[in-house]
């Protein structure tokens, strides 16, 4: 992180030096605080687009939160990573599409992937043999277009997606629903090791909160970095998403109907490709193959 140290609010010289640690402690502080939301807290910063967490934070706390955060990815073996703060530095400005932008990104490996043309493919945890093969076969048609493959990491179609691109020697990014010191599920340990060492893992789960409240409350991060993997991506791509998933953002793109006729639903250039889709009547995975064809 030190190579971040300093930067400016925007793309002008640096007026105002920023501190990395401090602005991670300031926001994991936020995230303290009763009642904290994704929501509530991109309200806060709505109403001051200019702010900085260190803003609403005394910076003492935020300097004692950051040396918490330290050691607790330190201690779960997450000593290499680095953040990405709203108006400063590399932080995507497609993020502020998301209908709740964070301020603060967690992540390992390569940044500059983030910058790809990216299609996400997500899908049931539980998912059918068949719908894990339909999920490789479309991370392999995405990788011979070029596109970054990027998914979350949840077993299923998620795991078939990110493997299938390994394979396939293409791209990959998983935005995960947990802290970057932890691993779910716990059989994804080695791949999400790859991924963060030879391509790019990114996680907006706060590290303090996360360890302090149970299972059921941790869950709801996950729908909300589907919002985040949403926003940095030029499409989503939902194989198999059935009525018991877990993931409450398949479940309801799973009424569509282009999910449910084709266990797909894309966003952005999907518009085109969803009424090209219906008109074919053949095989989704060539067909997916046959239209990014025409964006590369």
């Amino acid at each position: 992180m030190k190579n971040a140290l300093f930067a400016s609010r925007d793309s002008s010289p640096a007026i105002n030096p920023i501190s990395p640690a401090r602005e991670l402690g300031a926001y994991e502080e936020m995230w303290l605080q009763p009642g904290a939301t994704f929501k509530n807290i991109a309200e806060r910063f709505a109403k001051d687009p200019t702010a900085l967490p260190s803003d609403f934070v005394a910076h003492s706390i935020a300097d004692a939160r950051a040396r918490e955060v330290f050691q607790a990815l330190k201690t779960a073996g997450d000593h290499g990573f680095g953040i990405r703060i709203n108006h400063a530095g590399d932080y995507p400005e497609r993020l502020r599409d998301a209908q709740h932008p964070v301020e603060l990104l967690y992540y390992r490996g390569t940044w500059e992937l983030s910058e790809t043309r990216g299609v996400a493919v997500v899908g049931s945890r539980r998912a059918s043999e068949e719908g894990l093969k339909r999920a490789a076969r479309i991370a392999r048609e995405l990788v011979g277009a070029g596109f970054t493959v990027v998914s979350g990491l949840a077993a299923g179609i998620d795991t078939a997606a990110h493997r299938a691109t390994l394979e396939a020697k293409g791209r990959t990014i998983a935005v995960i629903g947990t802290p970057l010191g932890v691993t779910y599920p716990k059989e994804n340990a080695e791949l999400q090791a790859q991924i963060a060492s030879d391509y790019l893992l990114i996680s907006q789960v706060p590290v303090l909160r996360y360890s302090k409240q149970a299972v059921p409350q941790n869950r709801l991060f996950f729908p909300e970095r589907n919002i985040t993997m949403s926003a940095l991506t030029e499409a989503t791509i939902i194989v198999e998403a059935g009525e018991r998933d877990a993931n409450p953002s398949a479940r309801r793109a799973s009424s569509t109907a282009e999910a449910l006729h084709f266990g797909l639903l894309l966003r952005k250039i999907g518009h085109h490709l969803a009424s090209h889709l219906r008109g074919a009547g053949g095989d989704p995975c060539e067909e997916v193959g046959r239209y990014l064809g025409r964006f590369g």
